[in-house]
């Protein structure tokens, strides 16, 4: 109990104790801070809506031949099923490995295609990051700020602070919509 009491009144001093000096100068210095939320920009700037439209109609298109690819799969299995009472073991063996190749192809172009869409997405994604850090460093200049800071990485933010709907407003002047290059290429 006495162990409690005294950090308490530990704690007590250090809460009353005066506000370092420098810590004083640096917020009277002038520095401004901004605060910037990338994921309304993410969610709502046409350039990403954009990209995750296209992206989903390239992602629909694959999706349709691989279901295509895994139909033709199926058939070729319950055929090889029908077969193996007709066909010789060696004659059955060679027609599973036949089969087992083609599984192994299909598979393969379904990790090829994800690959390609990945890159894609990624490649559309930093044409906008690389316009998006030149218009956060505009707003800088011309607002002269110092500091920036992502609203996810911050507890308590004043919405004066807050750039994020000049941002989006110039991204989406400036980048409307971003093309993403065919996955399929």
């Amino acid at each position: 109990m006495k162990k409690i009491l005294s950090l308490l009144a530990l704690m007590g001093l250090l809460f009353m104790a005066p506000v370092h000096g420098a810590f004083a100068q640096e917020t009277a210095s002038g520095i401004k801070i901004a605060v910037i939320d990338i994921n309304i920009i993410l969610r709502n700037a046409a350039a990403f809506k954009s990209i995750r439209q296209q992206i989903g109609a390239y992602r629909d298109k694959f999706q349709a031949e691989i279901q295509k690819e895994e139909e033709t799969l199926r058939n070729a299995n319950q055929e090889l099923a029908r077969q193996r009472t007709l066909l010789s073991a060696d004659a059955f063996a060679d027609k599973r490995r036949e089969f087992e190749a083609k599984v192994v192809t299909v598979q393969r172009l379904v990790q090829q295609r994800k690959q390609n869409l990945d890159k894609s997405q990624a490649k559309a994604m930093g044409q906008i990051q690389e316009v998006l850090n030149v218009i956060v460093t505009e707003i800088s200049k011309e607002q002269n700020i110092s500091l920036i800071l992502r609203q996810d990485q911050t507890i308590l933010a004043n919405s004066a602070l807050q750039i994020t709907k000049a941002v989006l407003a110039r991204l989406d002047a400036k980048m409307p919509s971003v093309t993403v290059a065919d996955p399929s290429k």
